[in-house]
């Protein structure tokens, strides 16, 4: 890691995430006023409206990026280096493509895509085509991150959507998400644009071993030539991670490093209920 250039991209759209209309509480961040009332007195420390904007670009701010406070830290640290950290569009429109321009000079790319389905933000032809270059050097690694996709629920009836939208809700158990939030549409036209594919579909909860402490993974370390899971024996307990699956050409060319167990002791997921145990 020494002297390399980290370069945190966080996919979204500004003025798209903090335009979402409050009275719809599906497919949009939620605001600052609300995880306040939700979690109270959890968050009263960002109740201040003279100091902290207590709509959804209160919580982009102040929830959402510093989340990546400690690997911007620790990056930093491994690298001597100071994160670049850019967002794709800020405020007044201004857009920073992922493009040649913005990535010379970086070593290591990693693309938050906290984006929402709504806000259409896809990979154009000429950022695919700038990763594809950045990548030709073989010392280069970019990490793309579509997350979730929790209550998909196309070509049923009302009741159905309802019905598996709930189910969903209840297994992962996270109280700030609604019943349908999908994120990741930036990383997922990325990945489809190098050739790997992927659709990141539900919210699912983590095993935990009986201390509470997150399960092991399962991790095929022969595959891990780049020893990114070096010591890494299990992940967070984010109460809903993705389940990504590889679709198309993806199938033959990316290889699956780590499967993480679901909480089977949670309420039914549709997911499980076909049998499957990790993702």
């Amino acid at each position: 890691m020494s002297s390399r250039q980290v370069l945190l991209y966080y996919a979204w759209s500004r003025p798209s995430e903090t335009s979402a209309l409050l009275s719809v509480i599906e497919d949009r961040f939620p605001a600052i006023f609300e995880l306040r009332r939700l979690f109270y007195p959890r968050f009263e420390l960002l109740s201040d409206p003279a100091a902290i904007d207590q709509g959804v670009a209160g919580f982009l701010d102040h929830i959402q990026k510093p989340n990546f406070a400690a690997f911007v830290e620790q990056a930093e640290t491994q690298t001597d280096h100071p994160v670049i950290q850019v967002e794709r569009v800020i405020d007044d429109g201004t857009v920073t493509a992922l493009d040649d321009a913005l990535i010379a000079g970086v070593d290591t790319i990693v693309v938050i895509s906290f984006v929402s389905f709504r806000t259409e933000q896809k990979a154009s032809d000429t950022e695919i085509e700038a990763v594809r270059r950045f990548l030709s050097n073989p010392d280069h690694l970019i990490f793309v991150c579509p997350h979730h996709d929790i209550g998909e629920a196309i070509d049923v009836t009302a009741d159905k959507r309802v019905e598996r939208q709930t189910a969903e809700y209840l297994h992962h158990g996270d109280r700030a998400s609604p019943p349908r939030q999908g994120f990741g549409g930036f990383a997922r036209t990325l990945l489809a644009g190098l050739g790997v594919p992927v659709e990141n579909r539900y919210g699912l909860r983590p095993a935990v071993a009986a201390d509470s402490s997150p399960a092991p993974i399962e991790a095929e370390r022969s595959l891990d030539d780049l020893g990114l899971l070096h010591e890494v024996e299990t992940f967070n307990l984010h109460p809903h991670l993705p389940q990504f699956e590889r679709i198309g050409e993806a199938e033959g060319r990316m290889d699956v490093l780590a499967r993480q167990p679901i909480d089977l002791t949670a309420p039914p997921h549709p997911f499980t209920q076909e049998g499957a145990h990790e993702l």
